[in-house]
Order: C-alpha cells, then sequence, then structure tokens
C-alpha cells in the first residue's frame, strides 16, 4: 500500500470528539415525526433555520437574484465566466455593508478589504496560516468551539493554548486569565503570535462588553500579538446588552491596527451554511494581500456572490431581517429556556447564538469528567438527543452542555423538550426542586404548559410585534 503523508494520517482533524461522536449517532439514526420517530434529535448543530418562509418571500418576489429564471438569465454568462479572486465588487460591497448594519452601522467597512473564504473553516485557517508559523501558538478562551483544533491546527501546525475561563466568573475572560495563559505558553516554549475571541461566545451565547474588549485589545497592544475576532453571530444578538465590535473599540483606545482582524461569515447570521460565504476582514494590508492569494483554494461560487450581492443590496429586506431574525430567536430562546426551567434544568444566561449552555452538573454521579460522559451516553442512545458536552469545547469543569434550539421545527423542539421532560421525571430526585417533585401534579402542568404556542410570549423592546413561528422551508435540505 502507498503511504500517505502524515499531516493526512494523522489525528490533527480532530474528529476523536464526542462532538463528532454525536454527529454520527444523528446521522445513523435521524429522526423523522413519521418515518423514524424514536430517532436522535439534532441539538448539536448551531443552524438558524428560523427565518426561511421571510427569506423564501422575497426570493419569490425578486426572481433575477436567480440566474436559473427567465429573469435574470441575462447574467448567467457574464457571471459563469471566470471571476478574480477578489470577488465580484457588488458582492464585497454589499457584504461590507451588512457588516456595518449588524453592528448598528456604528462603523464602516472597506470592501476593498474584504476577502473571500469557503465559509468561516477556510477564513480562520487563512488567517491562521498568515500570522503563525508551524509550533506557534494562538491563545484562545475556553471553552471554544471544538471544530477550531481542526481549522486552526491540521494544516498549519499552530499550537492552540487555552486561556481558562471558569463558571465563578460566567465564563468571562480576564486579564489574569490572559498572563497565564502567556506565560504557560512561554514555559513550554511556544511563542505566542495572537489571541482568538468568539465574540458572541459559541458555545456560551453571550457576548463581550466593551470594557472587557478594551482589557483585550490593551493585552494584545502590550504583548504585540494578533487579535483575530470570530464575530460570525454577530446578528443573532437577541436582546440587550447589544453586540459591540471589535472594529468599534480599536476605534476607541490607542493601539496598533496592523494586529486586528475579523472573521466573518454568512452561515450564522443569515442561516447559509450551504452557500460556504467566509470572511477576512484586516486592517493589515500585508494579511489582506496574502489572503486574498490563499483565497484562490476555497472562493466562493460567482452564482452565490450574485445572489448575496442581490440580496443585501436591498435596504428594505436587510432592515426587515435583522428584525426578523432577532424576534424569531428571541421568542425561541425564552420559551425553550422556560421550559427546562419548569423541570429544574437550568442554564448560562445569554443573549445571543443559537445555543444556549446547559447546567447539567447536578445530575453528574461525580464531578469529574468520566461523569459527564456517562450521562452524555445516556442522553445519546437513551433520550435520543444530539446535545455536546462541554469537554469537547474544553471547558474545564464537568457537567455543561451545549444545545442548539433554531435548527428544528417548533414540532421537533417540542418533541426533544417532552424527552427532556420525562428523562428528568425519572432523575427528579437530584435536580427537580422538591417542590415540584410530586410526579402527578408535575407532569399534568408540564404538559398543559409545553403545549402553549411561543406566540404567549414577549418580544424585545425595539423588535417588531410578534408573528406566528414560521415552518421550515422547502429551500433548504432538513437537517432534523
Amino acid at each position: 500500500m502507498v503511504s500517505m503523508s502524515k499531516i493526512a494520517t494523522g489525528n490533527g482533524h480532530g474528529e476523536n470528539s464526542p462532538y463528532f461522536d454525536g454527529w454520527k449517532a444523528y446521522e445513523t439514526n435521524p429522526f423523522h415525526p413519521i418515518d423514524r420517530p424514536d430517532g436522535v434529535i439534532q441539538m448539536g448543530l448551531a443552524e438558524n433555520q428560523l427565518c426561511f418562509e421571510f427569506i423564501k418571500k422575497w426570493l419569490m418576489e425578486h426572481p433575477e437574484a436567480s440566474l436559473c429564471t427567465a429573469e435574470g438569465v441575462n447574467r448567467f454568462k457574464e457571471t459563469a465566466l471566470f471571476q478574480d479572486y477578489h470577488g465580484m465588487p457588488e458582492f464585497r460591497q454589499a457584504v461590507a455593508k451588512f457588516m456595518g448594519k449588524v453592528r448598528g452601522d456604528r462603523v464602516k467597512f472597506d470592501p476593498d478589504r474584504i476577502v473571500m473564504s469557503g465559509g468561516a473553516t477556510g477564513a480562520h485557517e487563512m488567517v491562521a496560516f498568515c500570522l503563525a508559523d508551524p509550533g506557534e501558538a494562538l491563545l484562545v478562551p475556553t471553552p471554544y468551539y471544538p471544530g477550531f483544533d481542526r481549522d486552526l491546527r491540521w494544516r498549519t501546525g499552530v499550537e492552540l493554548v487555552p486561556v481558562i475561563c471558569e463558571s465563578s466568573h460566567n465564563f468571562q475572560i480576564t486579564r489574569t486569565a490572559m498572563e497565564a495563559a502567556y506565560e504557560k505558553a512561554q514555559e513550554a516554549n511556544l511563542k505566542v503570535k495572537g489571541l482568538l475571541i468568539t465574540n458572541p461566545s459559541n458555545p456560551l451565547g453571550t457576548i463581550m462588553d466593551r470594557e472587557t474588549l478594551k482589557s483585550i485589545v490593551k493585552f494584545i497592544n502590550e504583548k504585540n500579538i494578533h487579535l483575530i475576532g470570530d464575530e460570525i453571530y454577530a446578528a443573532t444578538v437577541f436582546k440587550d446588552p447589544e453586540f459591540v465590535s471589535i472594529s468599534e473599540v480599536i476605534q476607541e483606545v490607542e493601539c496598533n491596527h496592523d494586529l486586528i482582524h475579523i472573521v466573518y461569515s454568512l452561515s450564522k447570521d443569515m442561516g447559509f451554511p450551504g452557500f460556504r460565504v467566509g470572511i477576512v476582514y484586516s486592517y493589515n494590508d500585508a494579511v489582506v494581500n496574502c489572503a486574498r492569494k490563499m483565497s484562490s483554494y476555497g472562493l466562493v461560487s460567482s452564482q452565490t456572490q450574485h445572489l448575496i450581492a442581490t440580496m443585501l443590496n436591498d435596504d428594505d429586506f436587510l432592515h426587515n431581517f435583522i428584525m426578523e431574525s432577532k424576534e424569531q430567536l428571541f421568542k425561541r430562546h425564552k420559551y425553550f429556556t422556560w421550559s427546562l426551567s419548569q423541570v429544574g434544568i437550568g442554564s448560562l444566561k445569554s443573549n445571543g447564538g443559537l445555543f444556549i449552555w446547559m447546567d447539567l452538573r447536578k445530575l453528574l454521579k461525580e464531578k469529574t469528567f468520566d461523569a459527564e460522559m456517562d450521562l452524555w451516553r445516556v442522553i445519546i442512545n437513551e433520550v435520543k438527543l444530539n446535545v455536546s458536552p462541554g469537554s469537547s469545547f474544553h471547558c474545564h469543569e464537568p457537567g455543561w452542555f451545549r444545545v442548539c434550539f433554531a435548527n428544528m421545527e417548533d414540532n421537533t423542539m417540542e418533541v426533544a423538550l417532552s424527552r427532556i421532560r420525562s428523562f428528568i421525571l425519572k432523575n427528579n430526585e437530584t435536580i427537580v426542586p422538591r417542590k415540584l417533585c410530586r410526579r402527578s401534579s408535575l407532569k399534568l402542568s408540564l404538559s398543559r404548559s409545553l403545549s402553549r404556542r411561543m406566540d404567549d410570549f414577549i418580544s424585545p423592546a425595539g423588535i417588531m410585534s410578534p408573528h406566528s413561528p414560521l415552518p421550515q422551508s422547502p429551500l433548504v435540505r432538513a437537517r432534523t
């Protein structure tokens, strides 16, 4: 047998993780309300499916956005022919405008600094390639997205050093934690080239306040290391406090702008992961030039660029979509967390993202990661829910789980909540408050409560009046 490269045959992809094992369990036995009602429900996929009917309506009213319609076919030839790796000017302009709108127009983005990539995955690898050599390191606050082990390390050879964030501080990053991680890297003879932050956080669903971001900028400026701001969930912040971008903060504090880089995509904020629209926005000219050359390996198709440009250049659509998305996420999050609270399950307080950071520490037989994995196997194999254990996100405290809530229809969510309720009732001595432990009354009240429509929940201030939850669009392949 002909040998393969060490990179290809190594374990650098990070696939040997319960995060990916949960996906495999779902793919082997996916839930379907009719064909497979006992299947695994996918709650490990951070996908936003709550606004597809809104988007479908716009597409039907603007057939020219598609090259495969009578109204759009006249642009087929020019779009199908070769496009250089800078990207279509109208696409870059539209994305720059959208990034500004998402941030409340408090900051402007230069279309000439927009670099395309195949999703945020490609964007992260591109930035790591530009900033660090093999064996050098990036600091990453915990808990963090498991895919970073693949995106940032596998082909670049870059090392990741965790910045330990603790539940006692709501997992907020502190100057003390950054200094400790920096010193640990030095002790291991690792040269630190940058700090990667995810804001809003995946998996926490929290945002960093302005003072925290200023502290981070001060830290990287003093150390003369790069700051990578992953802001792919910027438009998912559905209630106050509002999202603050690193691009705003660097206008307020003194720093070397050559050290600042933003990773963005349309996968989460617009719910278009299949379009593979990733963006690198750097304030460093050399990084922009290098990244643009690298973008040849993962360009966004010209047909997708045309569609996105047409859509995002519609100011009315842009405004209404952002508002609609916030409203739908707010209602789903509030209903989901309220339903869990009725059986004594808490979560970290959050106001963004497509998930919650669920606290099941009281269900652990002991405070160990082995106990966390035992609980996770029960949830996967018996409760039939794919939720992701905190250890797969490099959380340093056992008992936390990420649960996605925006990637399914209302009926599927109700089935998931029903399964959780049944599971907790079997274990109620450990988690359900004593006053709620009378099974008959608890079951009755929950069955009534969980049958309520999400329309009963009030929308956040400043968001359009509530509408009924919208069914999943046929425009995308169902994943649940």
